[in-house]
């Protein structure tokens, strides 16, 4: 016997209602990453939860900030980024780059990229990317990236989840390999 389906209830969005807005989006889990460059005065660095793959052929990413973030703007006129997708042990990384502290660098200990991005250690993963553009969306800033270079920690590491509008970590207890396929219908 199958199982009855749920109506999910409908609610339209009234544009004055960016409440209902965050509420619902906050139910969709996004990797934190922290997107690093080197501009004039040093690094630079701003955490983002709105990152992802754009493109195969050519390899794009996108991420977005905040449309009037210093360090988002620093990060264009750099030319060249890094995302850093952080791990399931770096909150407090993460804590540092989102806030307005002074020296957010020194919650960790990173290297230079070979484009001259700081490489966050400690992190599940590294794209390395140049600006291919950027733009206004709505009240971020999107800033396009095709990917020069990129790695994986060599060990498995689990990466910082943002969800339900907070940090959290996923269960490794509950993950297991799901066959995947090509999903050469999305073109059809």
């Amino acid at each position: 016997m199958p199982a009855p389906t749920a109506t999910p209830p409908q609610r339209s969005l009234d544009t004055a209602d960016p409440a209902t807005f965050r509420s619902v989006l906050a139910q969709v889990p996004t990797a934190v990453s922290v997107v690093t460059a080197t501009a004039p005065d040093g690094p630079v660095g701003v955490t983002v939860g709105s990152f992802t793959s754009v493109s195969l052929d050519p390899p794009l990413v996108v991420f977005y900030a905040g449309l009037h973030s210093a360090s988002a703007a620093a990060v264009v006129a750099a030319g060249t980024f890094c995302v850093n997708v952080l791990s399931h042990d770096q909150q407090q990384v993460c804590g540092a780059f989102a806030g307005r502290t002074g020296d957010r660098f020194g919650s960790c200990t990173w290297q230079p990229a070979p484009n001259g991005a700081p490489l966050l250690d400690g992190a599940v993963a590294w794209i390395q990317c140049d600006v291919e553009e950027s733009f206004p969306a709505g009240d971020h800033l999107a800033v396009v990236g095709r990917v020069r270079h990129l790695a994986a920690a060599p060990e498995h590491r689990m990466p910082l989840v943002f969800h339900g509008g907070r940090l959290t970590r996923l269960d490794p207890a509950c993950g297991r390999h799901a066959p995947t396929q090509r999903f050469d219908w999305w073109d059809a």
